[in-house]
């Protein structure tokens, strides 16, 4: 991934994923997610208690082509913490089940301890 996002889906990106501590690109929104792997994704989320941004890809398709091209993953959701790809709800699950995400995520303000 480069430094210099190549067209203006990537800048937008770039930048919400920068302005972030945790978001998460997902199918749907917290409330009414629009597949099971969002809705595994926003259960984990909440489950560790830390605050997070959503951006509902079926919105807006050059967000939802250029995620894939900006994280090199084919898949949605994906989870960024601090300007970071951390993955799908599959590894969103096994870092969870281990304890790693809760450790990946303690010090953002806002996350219960």
């Amino acid at each position: 991934m480069s430094d210099v996002p190549a067209n203006p889906a990537s800048a937008r990106i770039d930048q919400i994923v920068k302005s972030n501590d945790v978001v998460l690109f997902m199918k749907g929104t917290p409330l009414f997610p629009q597949c099971g792997f969002s809705s595994r994704a926003i259960a984990i989320l909440e489950h560790v208690g830390v605050p997070f941004e959503s951006v509902d890809v079926l919105q807006d398709m050059e967000i939802r082509q250029g995620i894939k091209a900006y994280s090199d993953w084919p898949t949605i959701p994906q989870l960024y913490v601090k300007g970071e790809f951390v993955g799908g709800s599959d590894i969103m699950m096994e870092m969870y089940e281990a304890g790693e995400l809760h450790k990946l995520v303690e010090d953002v303000p806002g996350a219960a301890n």
